[in-house]
């Protein structure tokens, strides 16, 4: 069932946030000009997300809920660290995901017309560069990712949990899931906003070769080019439409899993509440333990 609830909110995701994301590796990418304003083209690279989230969504959420059971104590530290090793966890998804998306996105950038594509959708995309490069090419980015998933879930899991704790998110409060849609909206953006850097560094390196030259030798090198050339605000490009972007996507995707969450956790209380009047009647005769002492 809850695979089912990923499924939606991948694929309700993606079609409203990728246009925005589009627009932001354009905005990151040096020298990279899109000049098709079709509608049509801000979905280019549609198809690896629209893949991708699903696992990733079911990944991060289950990740999480286990890595609380086993952390036990419901604290903001723990939010972190089981926020953390979820992010973590799905970069082994969300790094190819993301190289395929961001080739697909700038296959073609810079021309008015494309004469011939190299990629014909994700998944070819990933294939050629298995072949040309190995497991190695298609986790091209994978420490950038890394670094940018790990403490960025951590927030992200944290923020929505102080949120929803301050604005007391109770199933009987009337103004409920108006509460949920923001502390998600909010954790979102926090989330973005405390790794972002990182974000545009992985961009840069994973779009880096699709035109046959490679600009940078590693990490180290993208961020000295990138700040000799474009200064400090270089880590800041295209940060509005990726905000734009995270509040909907993330307040849609924290308030149905919670509220999906509270069903079922209400549907099993229901059915051990039916359960319990026969093992009373069982031994209708024996008096009750003292239940002041609770």
């Amino acid at each position: 069932m809850i695979s089912l609830v990923c499924l939606f909110l991948g694929a309700a995701g993606v079609l409203v946030g990728h246009p925005f994301d589009t627009v932001k590796v354009g905005v990151c990418v040096p020298s990279s000009v899109v000049y098709s304003c079709e509608m049509l083209g801000l979905y280019k690279g549609i198809g690896s997300p629209m893949m991708g989230l699903t696992f990733i969504n079911a990944i991060v959420f289950g990740v999480q809920g286990n890595a609380m059971r086993k952390l036990g104590r419901d604290t903001p530290l723990n939010q972190f660290l089981a926020g953390a090793s979820a992010g973590a966890i799905q970069c082994v998804i969300c790094c190819p995901m993301e190289l395929a998306k961001t080739r697909m996105q700038m296959q073609g950038t810079g021309e008015k017309k494309s004469k011939k594509k190299m990629y014909k959708n994700s998944l070819d995309c990933l294939v050629r560069i298995y072949k040309k490069e190995g497991i190695r090419g298609i986790n091209h980015g994978m420490v950038t990712t890394l670094i940018r998933e790990t403490p960025g879930f951590g927030v992200y899991f944290l923020t929505y949990d102080v949120l929803t704790r301050s604005l007391g998110c109770e199933p009987e409060d009337p103004y409920m899931i108006p509460k949920l849609l923001f502390a998600g909206g909010m954790s979102g953006i926090a989330s973005w906003l405390s790794t972002y850097p990182v974000d545009v560094i992985k961009s840069r390196l994973q779009a880096d070769g699709v035109g046959g030259v490679n600009q940078y030798n590693g990490i180290m090198d993208c961020i000295r080019q990138s700040l000799k050339k474009e200064g400090w605000r270089v880590f800041t490009c295209g940060l509005t439409s990726t905000l734009l972007r995270a509040f909907p996507v993330n307040a849609t995707t924290f308030a149905t899993v919670t509220l999906f969450l509270m069903y079922m956790r209400d549907r099993e209380e229901c059915s051990i509440q039916d359960s319990e009047p026969q093992s009373v009647q069982l031994q209708p005769l024996q008096p009750q333990t003292q239940p002041s002492s609770m």
